[in-house]
């Protein structure tokens, strides 16, 4: 079965990278990513650099480039992002039929998110990264929001039978109830439930990191040669759209709600050192883990057809992993009707 990224061969990846005047010296090493292709590309003058070639049909020209641009600008306020390189004056080229971008090869571990230190440094660089944020919207990225990550999601999988029918009406009522719920006025959602910016809103939106896990941060210690510098580097801006502050912090946070409450209250103190955090927002959190997981299985079932997702997701699309959905938007329905976390 054709797929989108069955042309980009070793060859091509090197003639894109010779089209913008670095010579690769046929070396190349696959970096895990499921939504593009990244490799790590070392050059004739004995340095090395990051290829990202963005899967077709994904973004438009102009949502790359507002990525970009936010890098740049993060990176413009002594920011850690990574962002990509400027080659013949632009950062985003492209050569047979893909999309890509250079960026420079950065080092690190994941961070130690048991450690109080690094949560609040974390908690310091989300705090500027938002203080960037906030200063304008994006013009053409999207907004996480109920409707793009719920319900659309929701409608795509029943559309193109991608759940079991022995498991589908099931499945079907409860994220129908979950979504309910997320847009109800008593969750405070409902005005992000179309465009996620609306003047009705209580929440503050703004150009966020968007999918800040910790495998998006690598952190370099103190003790370490790195021209980055120590701390942590913030990668993958990929996903970058308007959204509330926290959800940049909460999936950051892990263990039962005693852990959870420990390691947001240090984000948070980190946070605050550099800008307010709304504790309004700590309502959206479960919420927006719901929506999370609602659109997880939308975007494995839209990219099953790369073979690179049965390969790594072998368990995703049995009736075993759906009713498993079902269990798990059953206890996030219970868990958006208790009290927040507090911090």
């Amino acid at each position: 079965m054709h797929h989108a990224f069955e042309p980009l061969t070793p060859d091509l990846v090197l003639d894109a990278l010779d089209s913008v005047g670095l010579r690769g010296d046929g070396r190349l090493t696959a970096l895990s990513s499921y939504e593009n292709r990244v490799y790590q590309v070392q050059l004739e003058d004995g340095s090395a650099v990051v290829a990202k070639f963005y899967r077709p049909e994904r973004w438009s020209d102009a949502r790359i480039q507002e990525e970009h641009d936010f890098a740049a600008e993060l990176m413009a306020a002594e920011i850690p992002a990574i962002g990509p390189l400027r080659l013949l004056d632009a950062t985003l080229h492209h050569f047979g039929g893909f999309a890509f971008s250079v960026s420079p090869r950065r080092g690190g571990r994941p961070p130690e998110l048991d450690d109080a230190e690094v949560l609040e440094w974390i908690g310091r660089f989300l705090a500027r990264i938002h203080t960037v944020g906030a200063k304008k919207p994006f013009a053409v990225r999207p907004a996480l929001n109920v409707q793009t990550f719920g319900v659309e999601s929701m409608q795509w999988l029943l559309e193109h039978d991608m759940i079991p029918l022995d498991v589908q009406t099931a499945w079907a009522k409860q994220c129908q109830i979950a979504i309910d719920l997320i847009a109800a006025p008593a969750l405070s959602m409902s005005s992000m439930a179309k465009n996620g910016i609306n003047q009705g809103s209580q929440f503050k939106l703004l150009r966020l990191h968007g999918d800040c896990h910790p495998g998006n941060i690598l952190w370099t210690p103190s003790d370490a040669a790195q021209a980055a510098g120590p701390g942590p580097h913030f990668v993958d801006l990929d996903d970058a759209r308007m959204g509330p502050a926290v959800q940049d912090l909460w999936m950051l946070t892990s263990g039962d709600r005693q852990q959870r409450s420990r390691q947001l209250g240090l984000l948070v103190d980190g946070y605050e050192q550099f800008r307010e955090f709304d504790r309004a927002e700590l309502v959206l959190i479960e919420p927006l883990r719901t929506l999370r997981l609602i659109h997880y299985s939308a975007w494995l079932a839209r990219r099953w057809s790369d073979p690179t997702f049965p390969r790594n997701f072998p368990w995703f699309g049995s009736s075993d992993y759906w009713q498993g959905q079902v269990q798990m938007l059953e206890e996030q329905i219970e868990a958006m009707q208790e009290d927040p976390l507090v911090v």
